[in-house]
This record gives structure tokens, C-alpha cells and sequence, in this order.
């Protein structure tokens, strides 16, 4: 799914009504029926809403999903800037039509100071849309600001009033804070980042008919993966095939204290579908690795420590997890590097000890893939302000190295060497915990010795890894699930993707 700026949409919008065609007031209607029917849907158990309206065509859907929720049956009351009403055109047809039911109550902002909202009652912002160019001030920061206040269940129609669409928020920036985001037909990039996305809650995207040739031809950047790029890039087994055509995958992994490390990577590589796992690890994993995954392959790197790399043929090398930053695990990096044409995966440690000389960083293949988090990424290639700054610098840096960085956070971004940027929504806070990122590693090794294209196996990995954990997180929660319990729900979502294939034939 694409993401396009605030200006694009708008466009769309434009596209829609001149080609569809369709009345601008009837598009409007289309959307907050799309909400009203949500609402209505998973609103059930409450039976009040109070609806705060702005001026502009955000105001106008919340006029229009008011008068929808009030003929399901359900009490509204509206809130408007009394003080000023030039809607806009089709706003004051929404509200003209409003003023005509008697028994919807339209109130002025300035009443919520006297006003104590039952449990029962959904607050609904439609105060602004993807328009806001500039941060809220006045009379909207204050009722903004005291929506805030309140304990109901609160819900944004289109972006949460305050938020920018397509940048990062302005410094005191006042923005409504909403339980659920109902957006118009695609995510905007601020419900993505850190900074911005915890103003969302949950983001549900719907699907308003806007027209999907406009949507296609529009240029952009930057996607959310769907199940639909997921479903075109999985391909399931065939059924002659044997353990050569799902190449091999060696981990270098583990140092003294850190073998655990070790496992995680391999067994989410065996998880995965390699067809021959290798690790390579100190001896003093071998016992460890064998029971544990005794259907992978050790090859001995040292006593301790990593002192050597083997170097193989056709083979994917997954490399960091665990592995230390030893000075002979440094040089025996750097010399692998060195002797490599083929592209690979670095993280955890294997970055930590290219950050001690920036100029190792030019020893990366092309087509590599790295998988920094922030820390990491810092440590590669300096401070940033925020994740907007940090997305953009990584964008620079996949260029100008011709690598993927898979940029580890809640959203995290697959950037490629064209610039092009990929967020993942799958996954949760269940991640949060040491060894998540070392399945990773196991994942997309896993999938580049498929031979999915690197492209393909972050996208697919890091959507793979999210999935388990939302699988993991249903049975054990989030505080309790742990990167095993990640390991282990690998197969369900293969299950549940080969289902998907084998019905779509």
C-alpha cells in the first residue's frame, strides 16, 4: 500500500469526483457512512457520542457521521465554534441538513467546561483533516487540550486533530490523543513514527472508493507492506523439491556468555525453510547448539570468542547476534569482509565493530542487508533529532553504500538502495526483549538462502517476524511471550499463508 502526501490525497479526492464522477457532498457522504458503519459495528455496548466539528470538510464528515449514528439510534450531541461558522461548501450542507433533526443537540465548545461525560458516551474528533499545515493555537489547543483530559473512549476521524499529515509534530505542538484513527483509504507516514503515531491509537484504514487508477499512477516513495505484498512475494514449496533448493544459511553467531544468541538465530533459520543450516560459534556453544539444534551444523570459530569465519560457497551468511566485540572477532570480520563478493546480513555485534572504523563500513557488499536499531544505526552513522531525521539519513546512506538497512523500531523500515521505503505494522511491545532481533537475523538469512531477492526477504522477514509475535502475543500476552514462543509460531503463520496460496487457486 502506498503512502502519499497530504497534497496527493487531496488530489485523489479531486480525481475521484471529476472521473468517478461523484458529487463532492455525495464522497463525503460515502466516507462517513464507511465510519458510521465501524462505529456502529464496535460501538455497540456504548450509547452516547458527543462529535467535536471544526470548519472545514473534516468538520462536515463529523456533521454527517453525527446524523448517521443518531438514525442507528444512538444519543448524539455536536460541538461547534459557535463564534464562527463558515463551514466550508459542503460542511454547511452537512450541517444544514444536522439543524434539521430535532433530537440532535448542537452545543458550543465553550459548554464542555460544565459538562461531565458519562463511561458510555464515544468522543468523536472531526476538528481537523489532512489539511493542518500549522500547529493548533487558541480556542482549538484548549478544547484539544481538554479532550485530552477525559477518560472515554476517543476516536479521529481521518488524522488526529493537531497532527500533520506527511512531518514531524512542532515543538508544544497541542494534538488530540485518540484511542482509534479512522483514515480515509491509506496511512498517512506520521501514524508510523514514534513522535507522532502514539497520537493514534489504533489505526483502522477504510476503504472510501477513491480511485485506485489515481492511487496506482501516483508516485511515491513509501509503502505500508499489506497482505497483498506479502501474497505476491511468498511462494510455497514445491513439491519435488529437495533440501539443495533451499540453499544454506550459516549464522555466525555466539561468544562466551551469549550462545543463547546463537540459538535463537539458528533455529528461526530452521524455522524458515533453509535448506542446510550451518553455525558458526565458539566451542564453547557446541554442546549447547547440538542439543538445542541438532538439526543445524556447527563449525567451530574459536574457544571463546569467533577468531575465524569460514568461508563457503553458495552459501547466505547471517552474522552479529551474540557474537562479541572482541579484537580477534574484529579482525576476523574485517578479513571475512574483505574476501566476500556476496551479499549478507549484519547485525547486533558484526555492526557494533564496523562503528570502531567507519571506513570498515565500505567493506559491506552490495546488496548486503544490515538490521541496526537506533543505537546501532547511531553508532554507523551518527545523531539524528528524530526517526523522521534518522529515515531520511538511512535513505542517504542505502544509496550511497548500495545496501538495505532494515531500521529496527515499533514501524520498522525496510529502506532500500533506490531510496524506497517499506513500514511493517505487524508485530507489538511483546518484541520489546532481548533475543527478538537475533530471530531476525534467523529469518532473513533464512529467506535470502531461498533465494528471495534481498528486497523480498526484509520485506517478507521482518513482516514473518512481526506476525509470530502478534500469534505469540494472543496466546501468552506481551509481557510473557518470549522469542521462543516467537520461534514457535513461525509455522502457524507459514500454515496460514499456504492456506491463503493453495485458495487462491
Amino acid at each position: 500500500m502506498k503512502i502519499l502526501t497530504a497534497e496527493t490525497i487531496k488530489s485523489a479526492d479531486q480525481f475521484t469526483i471529476k472521473n468517478e464522477p461523484i458529487a463532492s457532498i455525495l464522497l463525503m457522504e460515502r466516507a462517513a457512512a464507511t465510519c458510521a458503519r465501524w462505529i456502529f459495528e464496535n460501538g455497540k455496548n456504548h450509547t452516547k457520542f458527543a462529535v467535536f466539528c471544526g470548519k472545514g470538510n473534516n468538520g462536515g464528515d463529523g456533521f454527517a457521521i453525527s446524523r448517521l449514528l443518531y438514525l442507528k439510534g444512538f444519543d448524539v450531541d455536536v460541538f461547534i465554534d459557535e463564534s464562527n461558522k463558515k463551514f466550508s461548501e459542503d460542511a454547511q450542507i452537512n450541517y444544514q441538513k444536522l439543524k434539521e433533526i430535532s433530537g440532535i443537540s448542537i452545543r458550543d465548545f465553550k459548554e464542555i467546561a460544565g459538562i461531565e461525560f458519562d463511561q458510555k458516551t464515544i468522543i468523536i474528533d472531526a476538528l481537523f483533516g489532512t489539511g493542518l499545515s500549522r500547529k493548533l493555537q487558541g480556542s482549538y489547543a484548549e478544547i484539544i487540550s481538554k479532550l485530552n483530559t477525559l477518560k472515554q473512549i476517543k476516536i479521529s476521524i481521518d488524522v488526529p486533530s493537531g497532527l500533520f499529515s506527511d512531518k514531524i509534530l512542532e515543538e508544544s505542538q497541542t494534538v488530540f490523543k485518540a484511542d482509534y484513527t479512522l483514515t480515509f483509504q491509506l496511512w498517512k507516514q506520521t501514524f508510523l513514527h514514534p513522535e507522532t503515531g502514539k497520537f493514534t491509537g489504533e489505526v483502522i484504514v477504510l476503504d472510501i472508493n477513491l480511485s485506485k487508477d489515481f492511487i496506482e499512477k501516483s508516485a511515491s516513495d513509501y509503502f505500508v507492506i499489506d497482505d497483498q505484498m506479502i501474497e505476491s512475494i511468498f511462494w510455497p514449496r514445491n513439491e519435488f523439491a529437495h533440501k539443495g533448493s533451499y540453499g544454506k544459511a550459516i549464522i555466525v553467531a555466539g561468544s562466551y556468555g551469549k550462545i543463547g544468541a546463537a540459538v535463537l538465530a539458528t533455529k528461526s533459520a530452521l524455522k524458515t525453510g533453509a535448506g542446510l543450516t550451518f553455525t558458526i560459534a565458539p566451542n564453547c556453544g557446541y554442546e549447547i547448539l547440538q542439543t538445542s539444534c541438532p538439526e543445524a551444523m556447527f563449525i567451530s570459530g574459536g574457544e571463546k570468542f569467533t577468531e575465524e569465519i569460514d568461508i563457503q560457497q553458495n552459501a547466505v551468511y547471517g552474522i552479529g547476534p551474540g557474537l562479541s566485540t572482541n579484537s580477534l572477532t574484529e579482525k576476523a570480520l574485517l578479513k571475512f569482509l574483505k574476501q566476500t563478493e556476496n551479499h549478507l546480513l549484519l547485525d547486533a555485534d558484526a555492526l557494533n565493530l564496523i562503528s570502531n572504523n567507519k571506513k570498515s563500513i565500505q567493506l559491506i557488499p552490495g546488496n548486503s542487508i544490515i538490521t541496526p536499531h537506533p543505537k546501532e544505526f547511531e553508532r554507523l552513522f551518527g545523531p539524528t533529532e528524530n526517526s523522521f531525521e534518522r529515515l531520511e539519513l538511512a535513505r542517504t546512506k542505502a544509496k550511497e553504500l548500495q545496501i538495505f538497512i532494515v531500521l529496527k523500531d515499533h514501524h520498522t523500515q525496510i529502506i532500500t538502495p533506490e531510496g524506497k521505503v517499506f513500514y511493517n505494522t505487524t508485530g507489538n511491545s511483546g518484541l520489546a526483549k532481548g533475543g527478538s532481533g537475533d530471530i531476525l537475523t534467523g529469518i532473513i538469512t533464512s529467506l535470502l538462502a531461498q533465494k528471495y531477492s534481498p528486497e523480498n526477504a526484509c520485506i517478507f522477514g521482518v513482516w514473518l517476524h512481526g506476525k509470530a509475535a502478534d500469534f505469540a502475543a494472543d496466546k501468552f500476552s506481551k509481557e510473557s511471550m518470549l522469542p521462543t514462543d516467537v520461534i514457535d509460531e513461525l509455522g502457524n503463520v507459514f500454515l496460514m499463508l499456504n492456506k491463503k496460496a493453495t485458495t487462491q487457486l
